[in-house]
């Protein structure tokens, strides 16, 4: 397959560029990612020599430049390119609905006039809103998002479903619970905790921390993308969890006693607007109809990121400092004008 990713130089869709190209030798990866405050290209520094593998700097919203990457002929999208953090749409909701919304309309319009075969629209378990004790969401549970991502999130859900059933456009949509792993920018709840305790600096729990989410390996999410992507059918849509339901302060308490960090360190601060209780979801749907199941527990995954943040201090010190900008203008921007001119004629510099 040659995929079109949006934003690969995130957290998930970095792992799942690694992924793909580690597990299937034919395929080929453009990059396509605007690389806001979250995108880093270092996280893709072990296939920057891969020649299966090309980057190119876009906007998702930017139609002329989708049509121009999407002239070089694809055959399949993954779209993970999206504004994520809770808090930050809480302060201004704009940019969500730029990037999540009219980005997404923008990539699928573009995407149907060059007759793409098959396009993947990364979701998330928040357009369910919050569960209630005992309750799991299924695919086909009502949407009711409680906060201006998981409502952006929703409204690109539906503008997906809508091109399906009006265009027959080949489209699947992946909803999936919290994912961790390596390369997760900071501000996110697990790595903001084994960043602040690595300093010994407080760290902050929201309300009581007893908010419960189903956590899930990086890994194994994009074990489901690539299974939906290759065996999933059109107009449906999957979830993706782990089965892993811990309260936010269990998961602190846990990381700190790997870390041998003192538990004096949490600080509880005024709980969030419209946090959501609970998250959970059914899916067996996803593993009876793509064979997917989650391989990594909890206990595993965490001691595997804890060990992954500390033997690369420098990894998050580099983002921290925002020194990934510099990374970038030293690696990509010289053959940035030359690559995007060679995409466009189909070539493959």
């Amino acid at each position: 397959m040659k995929l079109l990713v949006t934003g690969g130089a995130g957290f998930i869709g970095s792992n799942f560029i690694c992924y793909i190209l580690a597990r299937h030798r034919g395929d080929s990866i453009v990059n396509l990612d605007k690389l806001t405050y979250s995108g880093n290209l270092r996280n893709l520094r072990g296939v920057e020599g891969d020649r299966r593998y090309k980057f190119v700097r876009g906007d998702i919203a930017d139609g002329r430049r989708v049509r121009k990457v999407l002239s070089a002929g694809f055959d399949a999208i993954v779209h993970f390119a999206a504004e994520t953090h809770v808090d930050r749409s809480i302060l201004d909701g704009s940019a969500f609905v730029q990037t999540n919304v009219q980005g997404t309309e923008c990539l699928m319009t573009a995407a149907q006039e060059a007759r793409i075969k098959r396009f993947v629209l990364v979701s998330t378990d928040e357009v369910y809103g919050s569960a209630q004790p005992g309750e799991k969401f299924t695919e086909e549970s009502p949407l009711a998002p409680n906060s201006p991502y998981a409502a952006s999130k929703a409204a690109a859900d539906l503008l997906a479903r809508a091109h399906f059933r009006t265009f027959r456009f080949p489209v699947i949509i992946t909803r999936c619970t919290n994912n961790y792993g390596p390369f997760q920018y900071p501000e996110k709840f697990i790595p903001l905790v084994l960043s602040r305790a690595a300093g010994g600096q407080s760290i902050p729990v929201y309300g009581g921390g007893m908010q419960v989410r189903d956590w899930i390996w990086v890994e194994d999410h994009c074990a489901g993308v690539d299974a939906a992507l290759r065996k999933g059918r059109e107009g449906e849509t999957y979830n993706f969890g782990a089965g892993n339901e811990w309260p936010n302060l269990e998961i602190a308490r846990y990381i700190l006693r790997l870390l041998n960090k003192p538990q004096s360190l949490l600080t509880f601060v005024r709980d969030r607007p419209g946090h959501d209780r609970r998250y959970a979801l059914h899916c067996e749907k996803s593993q009876g109809e793509l064979g997917w199941a989650p391989r990594t527990s909890l206990e595993e995954g965490l001691k595997q990121t804890v060990e992954w943040y500390t033997s690369n201090a420098d990894w998050v010190r580099h983002v921290e400092s925002r020194g990934y900008r510099a990374y970038y203008r030293k690696h990509y921007e010289r053959r940035e004008a030359t690559l995007a001119k060679a995409l466009a004629h189909g070539g493959r510099k």
